[in-house]
């Protein structure tokens, strides 16, 4: 990051961008949109929804991002039916980011608290998920670099932080890097016995490429604004201070109008603009 404070983004759906549009340009603040996860706008007139969005954004700088699809399915399956069909889910995800100009979509990590504790157990096991994730990630990686899109890995029960950014290493693509996720990480931390979300920075290091702020109890995925749960935001920019790779820090809240109260929360931290 530079000497100056970074400036933050949110992740915000056709909905709710046009609340948002004159804090989004007035600092041409990154944005995430939050509609394309799902399978029923992916398999129906997605380009309707994405040209609204395009017209939304006239004059939007920023960097743009989509948060790709994730529901029902994890990217290690091991029946290859079903890892065809995760391959197609992704792939419609990239035609949307596309279309919309975005240059990095949001997948989710494949690793679990079982595997935590399990995935050591039988010989080759850690190598064999690694193996399946390329598989079902071989041609989305080859559309991505073709896109100039990047892919970010996301945390979810993850315990080890080391775990998705080894997995993004081994993929062996310049568009394979990790997101954080701090509530899933706080919730990992505190119900799992993770380490604290500044871990999960200074462990992933310049592979961290995009974040999703949210603030938790440590007991569920609260996505509350910053401020309204136990994250200590202090250590965690100070971790994300030490990066060169200029991550995006977008604020990815349930509530969407709280938006803006997160970001002057953080702001009154003297932490981020």
């Amino acid at each position: 990051m530079s000497a100056t404070l970074p400036v933050l983004g949110a992740a915000l759906s056709v909905k709710s961008i046009p609340a948002h549009t004159d804090w989004l340009l007035e600092r041409q603040r990154d944005l995430e949109i939050q509609d394309f996860f799902r399978a029923d706008l992916l398999d129906s007139d997605w380009r309707s929804t994405a040209k609204e969005i395009k017209s939304m954004l006239s004059g939007h700088t920023g960097r743009l991002g989509i948060h790709g699809p994730f529901w029902g399915f994890k990217i290690d399956s091991h029946d290859p039916m079903i890892r065809r069909a995760v391959t197609k889910r992704l792939l419609q995800g990239l035609e949307v980011a596309e279309f919309l100009g975005a240059t990095q979509m949001v997948i989710h990590s494949p690793y679990t608290t079982w595997d935590y504790n399990n995935i050591d157990m039988l010989p080759d096991n850690r190598e064999a998920l690694t193996e399946r994730v390329r598989a079902t990630l071989a041609d989305v990686i080859a559309s991505a670099e073709q896109a100039n899109c990047e892919i970010v890995i996301e945390n979810i029960e993850d315990k080890d932080p080391q775990d998705r950014v080894a997995l993004a290493k081994a993929l062996g693509s310049s568009k394979m890097r990790v997101s954080l996720d701090t509530g899933h990480a706080n919730y990992a931390h505190y119900s799992t016995g993770a380490p604290p979300v500044d871990y999960y920075v200074d462990a992933a290091g310049d592979m961290l490429t995009h974040v999703h702020l949210q603030d938790t109890d440590g007991y569920a995925d609260r996505h509350w604004a910053p401020g309204e749960g136990n994250i200590r935001w202090v250590a965690v920019f100070r971790a994300l201070a030490r990066l060169t790779s200029n991550p995006r820090l977008i604020l990815e809240l349930r509530n969407h109008d709280h938006v803006k109260a997160g970001a002057a929360y953080l702001a009154a931290l003297g932490l981020a603009e």
